[in-house]
């Protein structure tokens, strides 16, 4: 399984970015979806998930309001729109792939088992 981002640059403060994640090999009908970040000198932390069939979907307490995760499975490609960007969402964003089970595990990082390389985007002030 492949997941390959995009979309990341840089942005002003207040202003948007969309990423995008394509996912190849597998099933990507079957996989939870989730997007993490990291920033310098900082641990990995979670952002937005979506569970597979789309009808469900968490965001960390940090970007509530401002990041939104969708997913098109005919396209096998997963988004996240961020707006009102803020410095401190200045970080390397990675998209992750999870088997879905029962719901469980969408924010934490250790049950997924695919990454992509990600994409780095940068707020500035």
């Amino acid at each position: 399984v492949q997941l390959v981002e995009s979309g990341g640059g840089l942005a002003q403060a207040g202003g948007s970015l969309r990423l995008s994640c394509a996912v190849s090999g597998g099933t990507f009908s079957s996989y939870d979806m989730g997007w993490f970040r990291q920033a310098p000198g900082k641990e990995r932390e979670f952002v937005v998930a979506i569970d597979w069939s789309g009808d469900t979907t968490y965001s960390a307490d940090s970007v509530k309001g401002r990041c939104t995760i969708s997913r098109d499975n005919a396209k096998n490609t997963v988004f996240l729109q961020m707006n009102s960007l803020k410095p401190e969402d200045t970080a390397v964003y990675y998209c992750a792939a999870k088997i879905s089970f029962l719901g469980a595990g969408l924010r934490d990082p250790r049950t997924y088992r695919y990454w992509g390389q990600g994409t780095l985007v940068t707020v500035s002030s």
